[in-house]
């Protein structure tokens, strides 16, 4: 076994273990999803992931951090388009939802209220329509403006925890598979990771197991548009606006949509998956004829399998 297969075991074994001994216990405790305290199990469970990395690469590879998980702060052009393309993921997802069989554009909100149901009470849900009819401009705008702020403050830190994992270390350690194949394994780590929350309810509670697979294949498609952030803008801190951005604007992505469900639309359901999958192919299609440092057909860097 290689130094580098030990350490990444030792980073998914130990992730796996505290974020799903987490969910287990607040399962068993008789803790409920879209709950108050589910959402600071949420926030916790997002952190382990890059804590374990620390721990991994300070403690048992010994390796600089700063390095290792490319913990620079220091923005360039690519932290800016790294906060801009989620929004034309989330309205991609909005526009592939209205052509979804049972869906359709809801302008008045009628179809968001309804999603609304089997949690709020009809008082509060009218409460909330009431309160969006004094906004000065279209809730469609304020939910933008609102997320694209907390894609680079809250959003952005919390994502971090995760992103020093799937994308600092686990970059790190697989960049001499190439480009797509280590993408794939680190999507697919990333994805069965999430098991245990989707089948509480997170993303798809409508549909929790089939949701675990839905969560899998959205994670593969999104992984390499966050690989790319991270190795054009040398920081996982980019990675983590475009993974803070992405949480922040994923409800535009079904506010004005009436119809469907947690597995047809939205960015997490069919609609949102093909979305990404375009956005992928669109990556392909810069890196190879746009790029002027292209990571995936250039000459190949020393010692990895990345091109650039």
């Amino acid at each position: 076994m290689t130094r580098n297969t030990r350490y990444i075991l030792q980073f998914v074994g130990i992730t796996y273990f505290l974020s799903w001994t987490l969910i287990g216990v607040f399962a068993f405790s008789g803790g409920r999803w879209q709950t108050a305290q589910a959402y600071t199990i949420a926030l916790v469970y997002m952190l382990i992931p890059g804590l374990t990395a620390i721990v991994v690469q300070k403690y048992l590879a010994r390796e600089p951090l700063v390095e290792t998980l490319a913990l620079r702060f220091r923005p360039n052009r690519w932290f800016l388009v790294a906060w801009l393309v989620p929004v034309a993921l989330a309205i991609g997802a909005l526009g592939a939802g209205v052509l979804v069989p049972g869906a359709g554009y809801s302008p008045d909100l009628s179809g968001f209220f309804q999603r609304y149901q089997d949690l709020l009470s009809p008082e509060q849900i009218e409460r909330m329509r009431l309160d969006m009819e004094q906004y000065p401009l279209s809730p469609f705008w304020i939910g933008l403006a609102n997320g694209l702020i907390a894609g680079v403050t809250i959003n952005a830190v919390f994502a971090l925890g995760e992103e020093l994992g799937w994308r600092g270390l686990l970059v790190h350690r697989l960049s001499g598979l190439g480009f797509w194949k280590m993408s794939g394994i680190i999507g697919l780590i990333w994805g069965v990771w999430h098991a245990p929350i989707i089948l509480l309810g997170h993303n798809y509670p409508q549909h929790p197991a089939p949701g675990v697979g839905m969560m899998i294949l959205f994670s593969l498609l999104l992984t390499p548009l966050l690989v790319y952030f991270r190795l054009k803008s040398r920081s996982t801190v980019a990675a983590a606006v475009f993974h803070g951005t992405i949480n922040g604007l994923a409800g535009l992505s079904v506010l004005m949509l009436a119809g469907g469900n947690d597995l047809t639309v939205g960015l997490t359901g069919a609609a949102g998956l093909a979305t990404i999958a375009l956005a992928d192919l669109l990556l392909l299609a810069y890196d190879r004829f746009l790029a002027s440092e292209p990571l995936m057909f250039g000459p190949r860097r020393p010692g990895t399998g990345i091109r650039e």
